[in-house]
């Protein structure tokens, strides 16, 4: 019952959506109710679907990038304390620089095409991904790391049967916290110059004034970080099956 909660929250707030744009006659090109917000969603399911299947794959590649990057990165910072010490205000300001202010540098270097996009999508994505994954390394426990030594364990050994065990929970929270973001990226460099993607979409039905269609891929954009933060969960479970075990009082370990 507890998994329905969800659903039946979105629902009562669709409802009131739904009855509060009836009841006070919000015109349709202000404020669109969800049924008119549906019945675009089918009339334009191609065009919504077609750019949908872009974003994804600007996503996809952003969180791939990120991912590759990051995990020897904080490994690398994590064993030579000297490079993070280097590499730390870089990547801090990295994150405290807009995101809106490197998108069209973005694409003046890489183009109006996927690239310019994947690479922003992956600039989100990489920075929790790293910083958690560095800080899973370091709350590996003293003891253990005696014991892995006492039995002869070299670094090598001890980054694959220690460190990166003891790092992953730490890893997937900030590849969750990167994909529930990743949307923003990938959008903000639609925004700016594409020719196809959702955000793409938005900004053109925005001129236009089609205010349904824009809210469909909103919508839509919605429903794909969802997925993808779910899909995430899903992968999670699988590897981290001890950590998602329960006691027989029903409780995690």
């Amino acid at each position: 019952m507890k998994k329905l909660y969800p659903v039946i929250l979105i629902l009562v707030l669709t409802l009131i959506w739904e009855g509060s744009c009836r009841m006070m006659e919000i015109p349709e090109f202000i404020l669109p109710t969800p049924m008119i917000i549906l019945n675009c969603s089918i009339a334009n399911f191609q065009i919504l679907a077609a750019n949908s299947l872009v974003t994804i794959m600007e996503i996809i590649a952003g969180i791939t990038l990120s991912v590759l990057i990051a995990i020897p990165l904080s490994l690398c910072m994590f064993l030579f304390p000297t490079v993070e010490k280097t590499l730390s205000p870089l990547i801090i300001a990295s994150q405290a620089i807009p995101v809106f202010a490197i998108a069209p540098l973005l694409v003046i270097w890489l183009g109006y095409g996927m690239a310019s996009k994947v690479v922003m999508a992956s600039v989100i994505i990489f920075f929790p991904v790293t910083v958690s994954l560095l800080e899973g390394f370091k709350s590996c426990e003293i003891e253990h790391i005696k014991l892995f030594r006492v039995m002869g364990a070299r670094t090598p050994e001890l980054i694959r049967y220690l460190y990166w065990p003891w790092a992953l929970p730490s890893f997937f929270t900030g590849l969750k916290i990167g994909v529930s973001v990743a949307t923003i990226g990938a959008v903000i460099g639609e925004w700016v110059g594409a020719q196809k993607g959702l955000g793409f979409l938005m900004t053109q039905s925005n001129a236009r004034l089609e205010v349904d269609l824009l809210f469909a891929a909103i919508v839509w954009l919605s429903i794909i970080g969802l997925s993808l933060w779910k899909v995430t969960e899903i992968v999670e479970k699988r590897i981290l099956k001890w950590k998602f075990q329960k006691t027989k009082g029903g409780k995690r370990k």
